[in-house]
């Protein structure tokens, strides 16, 4: 039983060394020339609507919008989380917008607002 022990000790070990030697043989990626990062996965978009209703506690927009095929979306209601919340200061419900968009998981993201 104590050699299975040793002998399992051992094994470990050596995965172990070579485990942190193969790290600190790794090169940083700022090394890796003609290396690409994949862009990001968060769509943006471009669109005009009518605000429904605005929480400032909550920093979101409801906006009534017309399609944005950018981002897929279809004519809906929905509401977006305002980044940044200074966004939504001098808005009004019923007011006509135009508004940049983010689409990610979660709450939607309203990022700029035109005033037409």
């Amino acid at each position: 039983m104590r050699a299975y022990l040793l002998a399992l000790a051992t094994i470990l070990t050596l995965a172990a060394v070579e485990a942190a030697t193969a790290q600190s043989a790794a090169k940083p990626m700022g090394d890796m020339k003609g290396m690409s990062m994949p862009a990001s996965a968060t769509k943006t978009g471009r669109g005009t609507g009518v605000i429904t209703e605005i929480d400032p506690k909550a920093e979101t927009l409801t906006i009534k919008h017309e399609p944005v095929a950018s981002l897929g979306w279809p004519a809906m209601t929905m509401s977006f989380r305002a980044v940044p919340p200074s966004l939504l200061k001098g808005l009004k419900v019923g007011q006509k917008i135009g508004f940049d968009a983010n689409q990610g998981s979660g709450l939607p993201e309203v990022t700029a607002v035109r005033k037409p």
